[in-house]
C-alpha cells in the first residue's frame, strides 16, 4: 500500500511517498512542489496540479495531511489552510481518502516527543527510512506525516518505529516543479 504525505503550503509544499506493504515503511519518494507565482489563484491551481501529478505518478490509496495549526500571523495561517484545502480537494477528486494529524501526533511519531524540533524530525525520517541524504525539511515533514499514518494504519504505537533503519540501498529526495 502506497501512502502520500503532504505538507501543504502556499510557497513551497512537501511530500513524501512511502510504501507499508511490508512492517517496515519503506522509501519511494519525496520533495516540495515549488509554487512560482505571486498571485494566490495561481499558487493554488500549481498545488493541485502538483498533487494530481504525484498522484498520477505514485498511485497512492490513502493520503495523509498536516492539521491546522494557530498561527501569530492570521494572513499567514489563512493561505496556509487554502493550500491545504486545495490539496484536500485534489485527493478528494482522485477518490483518494485523506486523513489528518495535528503537528503534535506527527511530532510525537516519529521523534518520540510532541516537541520535537524540524531537525529532530529530518533526523528520524532519515533514520528510520534510511535515506542517504537529509531532506529538505518541508520534505520530511511530509514523510513523517506520511509514516505518522503508516503507524496510525498498522495500530502501532506512534513511536514504536522510532530509530528503526530500512535495510537495503539508500534513497534519495528530489525537487518537483510544476509547469
Amino acid at each position: 500500500m502506497i501512502l502520500l504525505g503532504i505538507d501543504p503550503g502556499s510557497r513551497i509544499t512537501g511530500y513524501g511517498v512511502v510504501d507499508v506493504a511490508s512492517a517496515t515503511p519503506r522509501y519511494v519518494a519525496s520533495g516540495c512542489i515549488r509554487i512560482k507565482s505571486d498571485h494566490l489563484a495561481q499558487k493554488l491551481a500549481q498545488v493541485y496540479a502538483g498533487i494530481a501529478e504525484l498522484i498520477g505518478v505514485h498511485c497512492p490509496h490513502e493520503v495523509a495531511i498536516e492539521q491546522v495549526f494557530m498561527s501569530k500571523n492570521a494572513d499567514s495561517a489563512f493561505k496556509l489552510g487554502q493550500a491545504r484545502g486545495t490539496a484536500i480537494v485534489c485527493a478528494a477528486n482522485h477518490g483518494l481518502e485523506v486523513f489528518e494529524y495535528a503537528p503534535t501526533q506527527i511530532k510525537q511519531a516519529v521523534t518520540g516527543t510532541g516537541a520535537g524540533t524540524k531537525d529532530q524530525v529530518q533526523h528520524m525520517v532519515t533514520a528510520i527510512l534510511g535515506l542517504d541524504g537529509t531532506p529538505q525539511a518541508d520534505a520530511a515533514d511530509a514523510l513523517a506525516i506520511a509514516l505518522t499514518h503508516a503507524y496510525a494504519r498498522q495500530g502501532r504505537s506512534l513511536s514504536a518505529a522510532r530509530g528503526r533503519r530500512r535495510s537495503g540501498s539508500r534513497q534519495r529526495w528530489r525537487d518537483f516543479r510544476p509547469d
